[in-house]
């Protein structure tokens, strides 16, 4: 059995930074990835994602010329092929660079493959048996997949990534954050695309004004919604074509078929493959491992960070939690989860930034609230652009004044955003912001105006 300080498991976003200050400490550490290096975000996420969005923001410039006096010839397609090596070529230089300083690093050592743990403080990697006091899970998550889609085939957010050749029809199940970013790139690469949802109404944890405006803007994409799909099951036809049931009331059954299936129904968090039980470590029933403030397992010396411990699923809230290990480690032990406050982003487009609580969750958790609201029609900025869906609001707290929430859903908002998240953690009231002077012309600068007028939310 080999012996070192510490074990760190899986390299996303949480993990890598740990490995490389835990080195710095001299420490001896064993880094295991059973995949490529840099997890969720850099391999399968953010990152290639967000290329797709880029590629295709700029077919949709190519067909809205003529609304800004631009006369752009017909004609313009996308080569998919293309999108995908600029893709592998910004994620390979980045993977390079990781793994250049992981080898280079002399107090590192890196195994490649799976990891189990085989009792208390003990993990085995390609047959080896590995054991430290500190062990930090950093596994992430998956792609959900029903038993019911098992044998039928389908794509996901990392098997998407891969085609070379366009969809003709893409059927997408599942209306929230994965379906619609992907169901709006693949319509503006050409694809026609169904999005199919459970629900009443997409992402049905924003407040519905969101929900609506998103919609909207999607389906002038050309994207087809289906909502209140119950009983939703799916098959291969004999010309290899997919068909979904939408309704299993044989006397309203509805169908919809496609060349293609993605299944964009939620994430799983990959704790199932590290036999967890040799630990005693304990898991909720969705198997997110339960954690402190501090990322620390019921097990001392154990902790679990990022998507696998169920308290945040962005990109930004592991690095926060490295930062509160870090911390914990190395520091004054102040910083804690629950001191952030939740913020991300929707990246369709226009993105939608999100900070705190929806209109909805304040009412619900007893506040006594106010509502900002101004729609980016009157805002000069996004008429100049050309850019007029989407609205900015925000949540006040009327005996605080202070903001509880705030969404900015139109260009640019995914920046925007921050303007009021760093106003809420220097916890201050919203005239902070409404007294301020802001750059014109700039979406930004309509916020100050857009709090000069707070309304009493509608019964």
């Amino acid at each position: 059995m080999k012996k070192f300080d510490a074990i760190v498991i899986g390299s996303g976003q949480a993990g890598t930074p740990l490995v490389f200050k835990l080195a710095a400490q001299g420490k001896m550490v064993a880094f295991i990835e059973k995949d490529r290096l840099g997890g969720t975000c850099l391999n399968v996420g953010c990152t290639p994602t967000k290329a797709y969005v880029a590629s295709a923001r700029r077919i949709w410039d190519t067909q809205h010329g003529d609304e800004m006096g631009v006369e752009i010839p017909a004609g313009s397609t996308l080569n998919l092929k293309k999108v995908k090596e600029r893709k592998d070529k910004l994620l390979g230089k980045s993977r390079m660079g990781l793994e250049v300083s992981v080898a280079e690093n002399k107090n590192i050592t890196f195994f490649h493959g799976e990891a189990r743990f085989t009792g208390h403080k003990t993990v085995e990697v390609n047959g080896e048996e590995l054991s430290a006091d500190l062990i930090f899970i950093n596994v992430g998550g998956r792609a959900f997949v029903p038993g019911d889609y098992a044998g039928v085939p389908h794509l996901t957010n990392e098997s998407i990534l891969e085609l070379e050749e366009l969809p003709e029809r893409l059927l997408v199940v599942g209306g929230s954050y994965i379906g619609l970013e992907f169901g709006q790139m693949f319509a503006r690469f050409g694809s026609k695309v169904t999005i199919i949802e459970r629900g009443a109404r997409i992402i049905s944890r924003e407040d519905e004004e969101v929900s609506q405006v998103v919609q909207e803007f999607i389906e002038a994409d050309g994207v087809e919604f289906r909502l209140n799909a119950s009983c939703i099951g799916a098959k291969q036809n004999e010309d290899g074509t997919i068909t979904i049931d939408l309704n299993c009331d044989s006397n309203s059954s509805q169908t919809v078929t496609g060349t293609h299936l993605l299944l964009a129904i939620g994430r799983s968090p990959n704790t199932d493959r590290l036999n967890l039980a040799a630990t005693g470590i304990e898991t909720d029933k969705r198997g997110f491992i339960n954690v402190d403030d501090y990322c620390q397992t019921n097990v001392e010396g154990i902790f679990a960070l990022g998507d696998c411990n169920g308290k945040g699923a962005f990109t930004h809230t592991a690095y926060n939690d490295f930062q509160v290990v870090e911390d914990f480690l190395f520091g004054k032990k102040t910083r804690k989860i629950s001191d952030r406050i939740m913020t991300y982003g929707l990246f369709v487009d226009p993105p939608l930034g999100r900070v705190g609580m929806t209109q909805e969750q304040a009412l619900a958790a007893g506040h006594k609230i106010k509502i900002a609201h101004r729609p980016m029609t009157k805002i000069a900025r996004a008429r100049e652009k050309g850019e007029t869906y989407g609205f900015m609001s925000a949540v006040i707290d009327a005996e605080t004044d202070k903001f509880l929430g705030a969404v900015v859903l139109g260009v640019g908002g995914d920046e925007i955003i921050s303007s009021i998240t760093n106003v809420m953690y220097a916890d201050q009231p919203y005239t902070l912001i409404r007294d301020s002077v802001q750059v014109h012309p700039t979406v930004t600068e309509l916020i100050p105006t857009m709090l000069e007028k707070l309304e009493e939310p509608e019964s």
